[in-house]
Order: C-alpha cells, then sequence, then structure tokens
C-alpha cells in the first residue's frame, strides 16, 4: 500500500514538471483562420465546440460540437470584436494571440498542467454573428471544458454594453 501511494505521488510530482516546462502544451495547428466563410471543423473526439458545427452535418462529433455564435452588438461587427476582445482579456489563464478586425485568436490555458485550448472568433458579415471554435489540442476528451469556457466568455460578452 505505501509503494502504491510513493507511485501515484511520483506520477502527480512527474506531471506538474512536465507541464511546467511545456510538455502538456502541444502543438498550435497550422489550419486555424477563416478559410472560404468557415472556421476550422470541430475535432472528430469530445473536446471542441464550433458554431459551424452544423456546416458538417456527417461529422461524427456535430452534435457534441454544436454551440450557439455570439450576436453582434448594437454597433456591429467593429463595436462586437471590441467587446470580446474587452471580455477575452478579462478572462483568467486566456492571452490574445491574433488580432485582426474581423478575426481573434486566443489561447487558454489551465492552471496547473498548463494544457491549451485554441480558441478562435470570427465577425460574420453574412450572418450577424461572431462565429466561434474552441478546441483542446490533447486529448481525446474535455469532459465539456471548452463549452464551459465559451458560455462564460458569452455571459460576459453579453454583460458588456
Amino acid at each position: 500500500m505505501k509503494i502504491a501511494f510513493y507511485i501515484v505521488l511520483a506520477a502527480i510530482v512527474l506531471a506538474l514538471v512536465a507541464a511546467q516546462v511545456g510538455l502538456l502544451s502541444g502543438q498550435r495547428p497550422a489550419d486555424l483562420g477563416v478559410k472560404d466563410g468557415r472556421l476550422k471543423p470541430p475535432s472528430v473526439t469530445r473536446n471542441s465546440v464550433s458554431s459551424q458545427a452544423a456546416l458538417s452535418p456527417d461529422h461524427p462529433q456535430r452534435a457534441y460540437a454544436s454551440i450557439e455564435p455570439l450576436p453582434f452588438k448594437a454597433g456591429g461587427a467593429a463595436a462586437s470584436m471590441k467587446a470580446l476582445e474587452a471580455t477575452l482579456d478579462t478572462m483568467p489563464g486566456v492571452t490574445l494571440i491574433e488580432q485582426r478586425p474581423e478575426y481573434l485568436y486566443a489561447q487558454a490555458h489551465t492552471r496547473w498542467l498548463k494544457f491549451v485550448d485554441d480558441m478562435e472568433f470570427w465577425a460574420n458579415p453574412a450572418s450577424g454573428v461572431i462565429e466561434l471554435r474552441s478546441a483542446s489540442r490533447l486529448g481525446r476528451e474535455d469532459f465539456g471544458v471548452n463549452r464551459q469556457r465559451v458560455e462564460k466568455i458569452r455571459a460576459a460578452y453579453l454583460a458588456q454594453p
């Protein structure tokens, strides 16, 4: 029993050390961004959400990944993206990496293990919404973390004037 405890303790310490040196952060996907009016499709495993999941009707995770886009604010796309940028700046563990007038790319880092989730937001002029996608870089299951984070972002965004 005592040996099992030390093995588990060593595994935890090893995981924390690996996280601190960046071994659990994964690589930034090379295929992010808007292409032909679309963000990257959802992941094939249960570790992403996308407001454009319905554009891939045969996708194995379409139902799991489906999430509503963010509505435009009264000031249109520019005001909406500014409000979203301000919202992301207040979110713990979220770092804004790339920003253009119609597109934001951010990374969310978990506190202890430093896992990274990639988040994209695109002001879609045709539908008058901010399309979004959030996906874990590693693992096959996110246990709803991406959805929870996006819903927190939504609540803070909608609370802005």
